[in-house]
């Protein structure tokens, strides 16, 4: 097992608990996250099992770590990509490029088949910690009903069918159908004629 460098015990574990989660990253990317086993990501981190069960009790715990790290991850790039004093409708479009980026950067199952994996408690868990994903969308569809450019009647609801109309494109993206561009393109240009926003055609 190789050794990690670090100068305290809590550097040691906060590297470990780095190289689990990056051992889930890379083998989403080749197996899909509802096929990875624990015994495949000590494998991929380098480690064993029983080292792994120390830091992630179950594949639930584990999974939501992820999804977290993921979710941070999100956050970080949407606010270190979006121009400054970007419209709404350009905000909406760096949000879907960088959803669906992260969709094939990280693919995972539905949210139905996520929830049956998971049970209902760590899937209501899991619905908490992408919580900040979805403030970010409604921040921006409350911009864009401030500005006069989009037409919401209930922004929480569209929200959650614009999160929808993405995770639409999740199996063709996955499976190479269609580029994260491509993808962008459609999606972005659906929902803005759907709130009545600026489209490019």
């Amino acid at each position: 097992m190789p050794r990690i460098s670090a100068a305290t015990i809590g550097e040691h574990r906060a590297q470990t608990r780095d190289r689990i989660l990056q051992a889930v990253s890379r083998l989403s990317r080749v197996q899909g996250i509802d096929a990875i086993s624990m015994t495949d990501v000590a494998g991929e981190a380098g480690i064993t099992r029983t080292v792994l069960y120390n830091y992630f009790p179950d594949k639930a715990s584990l999974l939501l770590a992820f999804t977290e790290r993921v979710t941070h991850y999100f956050i970080d790039s949407y606010e270190r990509e979006l121009p400054e004093g970007a419209s709404p409708a350009d905000r909406l479009r760096a949000f879907v490029r960088l959803q669906l980026t992260g969709l094939l950067a990280h693919p995972h199952p539905g949210a139905a088949d996520l929830g049956a994996a998971l049970g209902p408690d760590a899937y209501q868990q899991l619905a908490e910690h992408v919580a900040p994903m979805q403030r970010v969308l409604v921040e921006i569809l409350e911009s864009g009903v401030a500005s006069g450019d989009f037409r919401v009647l209930d922004v929480q609801a569209t929200a959650r069918m614009v999160l929808a109309v993405v995770g639409a494109e999740r199996v063709p993206l996955i499976s190479g159908d269609v580029t994260v561009e491509r993808a962008a393109e459609l999606v972005s240009e659906f929902v803005l004629r759907a709130l009545g926003g600026e489209s490019r055609s």
